[in-house]
């Protein structure tokens, strides 16, 4: 039976508080997701919390007591809770009425078999935690198999990247690597790194795409580094009709993602 905390002070709620904080979730070894949608895309894909939170209200419905009883089956721990301490767990004045603790994946590109999926996404120094979490969402659209991270890229196991995933967070590998080991790992095998660039000449509508194709996106700000973009096999450029010079970082990977499922049509 699920247990009822009441207090502020209790260990588990002071533990789901403090993994909004990047270094708790890297000592804990677990990361938050909030949501009904969330967590049942979570147990779809075969993973449930090891700690479940609920108000009396969240519950009620029957794909909630499902993961509830699912997560208490498999060992884990449900505790029923006020929406003021869900509230200070989530950090959302609104908290959703669920919300779990999950085990963070290995993120070592060995987890990356690039012969699951034809389309890879690799994004390189993305700071903006909710561009990664759309990316995911995007590439689980696109039925990419997975996100690779280079260098220094926001947490994809933050609150608000896992929020802005919609659940692709659970659909999607992830892989974590410096640039180095990435084109080492990357020639090891067959692969297409396809680069965007204002530079390019080439239309992305007019490009040839081969399988697998890695996709890699750069900086906000910055896009990709010189001596990233003559790494990639091919550079296109989305063309611009009006006074942006570029799209933002998760609509281009869209955009690109799209473009690239189509032409193999």
């Amino acid at each position: 039976m699920p247990r009822q905390v009441t207090a502020f002070s209790n260990s588990t709620v002071k533990l789901l508080r403090s993994l909004r904080d990047k270094k708790a979730r890297r000592s804990e070894g677990l990361f938050l997701a909030e949501g009904l949608r969330i967590l049942t895309e979570a147990r779809d894909s075969g993973m449930l919390p090891e700690i479940v939170a609920f108000s009396p209200e969240g519950a009620r419905h029957p794909l909630a007591a499902e993961i509830i009883a699912a997560t208490e089956a498999a060992g884990g721990d449900a505790i029923e809770t006020t929406a003021d301490i869900l509230s200070k767990m989530s950090g959302k004045d609104n908290p959703q009425m669920l919300l779990g603790a999950y085990r963070q994946p290995a993120t070592s590109l060995d987890r990356i078999d690039r012969s699951k999926a034809p389309l890879w996404i690799v994004a390189q120094a993305l700071r903006d935690p909710g561009n990664i979490g759309t990316v995911l969402r995007t590439g689980d659209a696109a039925g990419a198999g997975g996100l690779i991270l280079i260098d220094d890229c926001a947490d994809p196991f933050s609150v608000e990247a896992v929020r802005a995933s919609m659940g692709a967070l659970f659909t999607q590998a992830i892989a974590t690597a410096k640039w180095v080991e990435f084109v080492s790992w990357l020639r090891g095998n067959d692969g297409q790194l396809v680069g965007t660039s204002l530079k390019a000449t080439q239309d992305y509508l007019a490009a040839k795409y081969d399988r697998p194709c890695f996709l890699l996106i750069g900086n906000e700000q910055q896009g990709l580094p010189a001596d990233y973009e003559a790494e990639c096999d091919l550079l296109v450029k989305i063309p611009m009709a009006g006074r942006a010079d570029s799209l933002n970082a998760a609509m281009a990977t869209a955009v690109m993602a799209f473009a690239i499922k189509a032409s193999w049509r």
